[in-house]
């Protein structure tokens, strides 16, 4: 029995079809969405979905936190941002890093929650450029 697995962005619906498995960065670890599985709500972070059809890989995306809504037949993925992985461009993500890094240095260091959101961006950014398939940051 399949789960039915819909990955949002803020632009569209970039995923929506039922597969076996769909294994998604989860804010404290890795997590696999199945049949069955029971009722959550699980924060995301900067990684990759995969989804999985008769034991192999068939599809996968990059996802830039957001959080997921999973329940016995239904995996929902609400990402703050979501891309196909080979539409990921390692020189585009090096490039907000760099941005982000230089945010991160030129805010005032008692402003907890901008640098928390910062540093949240920037290992976005650090797992997109892997994702990419460039060196690990």
């Amino acid at each position: 029995m399949p789960i039915e697995v819909e990955i949002v962005s803020p632009e569209k619906v970039l995923f929506s079809r039922a597969v076996d498995m769909a294994v998604m960065p989860g804010l404290e670890g890795d997590i696999a969405a199945m049949p069955d599985h029971a009722p959550m709500m699980l924060l995301l972070r900067g990684g990759v979905v995969e989804l999985y059809q008769d034991g192999a890989v068939t599809d996968r995306f990059f996802v830039a936190g957001g959080f997921a809504d999973l329940t016995a037949t239904r995996c929902t993925i609400l990402a703050d941002q979501a891309t196909v992985l080979s539409d990921l461009s390692v020189d585009a993500a090096q490039a907000r890093l760099a941005a982000l890094e230089a945010s991160y240095e030129a805010a005032d260091k008692m402003n907890v929650p901008a640098l928390d959101l910062l540093m949240e961006k920037m290992q976005s950014a650090r797992a997109e450029i892997e994702a990419a398939g460039g060196p690990a940051a």
